[in-house]
């Protein structure tokens, strides 16, 4: 099992600060995360890449269905380079809020669905080098033959993990299938929301989420070794349900238990709050 943290509230120079304390302090990984009009989270990483030597870098999440895919693609090769890679991106539909619904409506679910799968193509795509062409619905791309950046360090992409929400009773899982394609999975139980949060995940449901996903794996002839289930959890306070002991979810399945402490107020005694824990290090 390794070990993360997801900073939510911090100043792009609080984060590389807090980046490299979380470091020191033992753990494996360190995220932020993406609004619509907020703080550039790749700047904010690619900061932080150049604080750290060892801790993995990431998203938690990006948004990536309202992504142009090359943009996306840029700036995660950046900061892959910068931090010599340790970059992973971490992907879902995104929560539909304020600071989304101000300036973007909301297409739906499906267009959402469809233009993420489409965005990640292309990413991978283009990640892997040239020649690269791809037309799809909302997307496409031709070969490039100018200015074409650096590949990033890590091959053929840096990897991503993708949101995978059991809907129990249907057969059809199309979230847990996308997330099969890649490199890991953040599972969670369909049913959750702004006003009433967390991923409603328990050990069995866990379990049966790994067991589908593993399935899915093997039809496709991907290997499950190195394949990442990504548990976000809360040992400090009361953000949502999932808590320790982490060996309980280990079991289950999971290989990286993340600490999501978003109860905490975005005041100097939550910040403080939050250097305070992140300097205790992971809860082993």
């Amino acid at each position: 099992m390794r070990f993360g943290v997801v900073v939510p509230w911090a100043s792009e120079r609080e984060f590389a600060d807090l980046a490299a304390r979380a470091e020191a302090a033992g753990w494996d990984m360190v995220f932020t995360w993406e609004a619509v009009w907020g703080q550039d989270a790749w700047a904010t990483l690619a900061a932080a890449a150049m604080t750290t030597e060892r801790i993995r870098l990431g998203t938690l999440l990006t948004p990536a269905a309202r992504y142009r895919p090359w943009d996306l693609a840029s700036r995660v090769g950046s900061v892959d380079r910068l931090s010599d890679g340790r970059v992973t991106l971490g992907v879902g539909l995104g929560a539909l809020h304020g600071n989304w619904l101000a300036f973007e409506a909301d297409e739906g679910r499906r267009i959402r669905a469809e233009k993420l799968d489409e965005c990640l193509a292309i990413y991978a795509g283009l990640s892997a080098g040239q020649p690269f062409a791809y037309a799809g619905r909302h997307w496409s791309a031709s070969e490039v033959t100018e200015l074409v950046p650096p590949p990033p360090v890590q091959r053929p992409h840096p990897p991503v993990w993708c949101v995978g929400a059991f809907v129990p009773g249907r057969d059809s899982q199309p979230s847990l299938a996308r997330a099969a394609r890649w490199q890991g999975i953040l599972p969670a139980m369909a049913g959750g929301s702004l006003e009433d949060p967390g991923s409603r995940l328990t050990h069995d449901g866990l379990r049966e989420i790994v067991e589908r996903v593993r399935v899915l794996r093997d039809e496709a002839g991907l290997p499950w070794e190195d394949y990442d289930v990504v548990v976000e959890g809360d040992s400090h306070g009361e953000f949502g349900t999932t808590r320790p002991p982490v060996d309980a979810w280990a079991d289950a399945g999971a290989t990286r238990w993340v600490e999501s402490w978003w109860d905490l107020p975005d005041s100097p005694e939550g910040r403080a709050e939050l250097v305070r824990r992140n300097d205790l290090g992971p809860q082993r």
